[in-house]
């Protein structure tokens, strides 16, 4: 009878063995077929995301980076239309709008490429370190394309063509100069925007006093109003936008044999993309093949409108 028993548990351990270790078996593979389904979702998770990204979506998203602070290129406004109807955007991650000359081209192409358009307000020091961060895919920002730019980034044709300038007070000492050289050995106090290529040409005035460069134009222009400084070195349109709400100032354009040298970088404003994003940038300049955005006229035509349309011009 004890014999009996002991047969009776042996075959009943292990039958309970058996039965362990199919379902540990089973729960391994179940294991795996979790793992294996989570790291499956995992990976259609990442290329649903690289997907939406907005360059490489087809049909997704332009993400444009820009100061929404230089106008006539870009501004910051409260209402939602302009005063001829034109269509703002809305600055991204706020309640305001944003327009101006790179807007208005950056829509024509985000029109173009089948895309919404979304703009990103940036300062303009970090405008190149926020689109290497992905914070948005492409700068249209009055960029001037100079040599040292193009170390870090790729760049379209020119969208603009801007001419160079000087600000200085409108009932000051340099009201009536009339090229460079006039300047030179005056003692003036010089002023520009910080980060861009107008910053090599103050050196070219012989005997001006370098004084504070300035985070946006608007603060160049004030320091020129407040005598701060007595010249700022500038582009055309930015200065004719800074005279709607300025009219203590005064514009000057040197004669063309006794001007800057090097300046000509400063002349051709480019879309820019990271480096190695050589596909956006492609697609953008096709776009503006397309449209037949490489006429000055019609440049020149849509900056003039802008300029109007600013909420100064009221």
């Amino acid at each position: 009878m004890k014999k009996r028993n002991w047969i009776i548990l042996s075959l009943v351990a292990t039958m309970t063995v058996t039965m362990l270790s199919g379902c540990g078996a089973g729960e391994t593979s179940s294991s795996g077929s979790v793992e294996s389904a989570e790291a499956a979702a995992t990976t259609n998770e990442e290329v649903t995301e690289a997907e939406g990204t907005g360059s490489d979506a087809e049909g997704g998203v332009l993400r444009v980076g820009m100061e929404c602070a230089y106008p006539p290129f870009n501004w910051t406004q409260d209402e939602a239309t302009t005063p001829d109807g034109s269509k703002v955007v809305p600055i991204y991650g706020s309640d305001y709008y944003a327009y101006g000359y790179d807007v208005a081209v950056a829509q024509k192409l985000a029109d173009e490429l089948g895309m919404e358009l979304e703009i990103h307000k940036v300062e303009w020091s970090s405008i190149g370190i926020s689109m290497d961060a992905g914070d948005y895919d492409c700068i249209i920002a009055g960029m001037g394309r100079t040599a040292e730019r193009e170390m870090s980034y790729s760049f379209t044709e020119p969208y603009y063509y801007r001419d160079n300038c000087i600000v200085v007070k409108k009932d000051g000492p340099y009201a009536n100069v009339k090229g460079l050289s006039e300047l030179a050995g005056t003692g003036c106090k010089l002023t520009t925007q910080l980060g861009t290529g107008w910053i090599p040409l103050l050196d070219q005035v012989e005997g001006a006093v370098t004084g504070s460069n300035y985070e946006t134009t608007s603060e160049c222009f004030m320091a020129v109003s407040n005598g701060v400084a007595d010249v700022c070195i500038i582009d055309l349109p930015t200065a004719k936008s800074a005279l709607l709400t300025n009219d203590d100032l005064t514009i000057i354009t040197f004669d063309e044999n006794d001007t800057f040298t090097g300046d000509e970088e400063m002349v051709n404003v480019c879309i820019a993309t990271k480096k190695n994003d050589t596909e956006l940038r492609d697609k953008l300049q096709g776009a503006m093949d397309s449209i037949g955005w490489n006429d000055k006229a019609a440049m020149d035509e849509l900056m003039s409108t802008v300029i109007e349309q600013q909420p100064a011009a009221k």
